[in-house]
């Protein structure tokens, strides 16, 4: 008993769960903000990801849409209904492959996007204003090594 106390205890001073507690309030902090920032502009976040990824990297199959800003593929057609109504991004059928559609950004969508951009910048900008530029980029060095740790270690098992 008195062995099983004692690596409860040293656990306890070993800062991993600690890590990831404060790293798990500090995007919640992060991401509630910049949540609230985009729907100030009358999108939701998982609306504006789609409208993004299509504003930066162009014309998207539908089916790898979600896989690159982590949506289910169900949710997919939901969201890109409500921006095709909206007159946002539309959709193209694959004209080699009837099982492709892809989607992309319309005219609307990126003038919507450029008017959004410049402020929503300055809002990420300011949340993250905590930390300076050196510390920001030490951040994402070990945010990055943790990430790929962990991705890592989840294919070992």
């Amino acid at each position: 008993m008195d062995q099983e106390r004692d690596h409860y205890l040293n656990k306890k001073q070993d800062p991993s769960l600690k890590l990831f507690v404060v790293l798990s309030k500090a995007y919640r902090s992060v991401a509630d903000q910049v949540a609230k920032d985009i729907r100030n502009h009358g999108l939701n976040t998982t609306d504006f990801g789609v409208m993004e990824l299509l504003y930066h990297q162009g014309e998207q199959p539908l089916q790898k849409i979600g896989d690159k800003i982590l949506l289910a593929s169900g949710s997919i057609t939901y969201v890109v209904d409500k921006l095709e109504k909206k007159e946002l991004v539309k959709r193209t059928p694959c004209p080699n492959d009837r099982r492709i559609t892809y989607a992309s950004i319309t005219e609307s969508g990126q003038e919507l996007l450029n008017d959004i951009f410049p402020e929503h910048w300055k809002q990420i900008e300011a949340i993250t204003a905590g930390l300076n530029d050196t510390e920001k980029r030490e951040a994402i060095q070990l945010l990055k090594k943790m990430g790929m740790y962990a991705d890592d270690f989840s294919m070992k098992e």
